[in-house]
């Protein structure tokens, strides 16, 4: 089964992320599904939504079905 992997979330990691304009929301992912809200994976997407990535005490949660659109 495929687990997703957890990164802190702190100053560097905001930083990078702008940097390198890193895309790790379902959001930006190739398999969200804005007409049902979800992945078209049917995988569960609320540790990766960017609402809760923003929030402040939130650690990043990456999918491996992450795919770049």
């Amino acid at each position: 089964m495929l687990r997703p992997v957890h990164s802190r979330r702190d100053s560097r990691f905001d930083d990078e992320a702008a940097r390198f304009r890193l895309a790790y929301v379902c959001e930006e992912c190739g398999h969200f599904d804005p007409r049902c809200d979800g992945c078209a994976h049917e995988w569960p997407t609320a540790l990766h939504r960017r609402a809760r990535t923003l929030a402040a005490t939130a650690d990043v949660v990456f999918c491996k079905e992450f795919e770049a659109v």
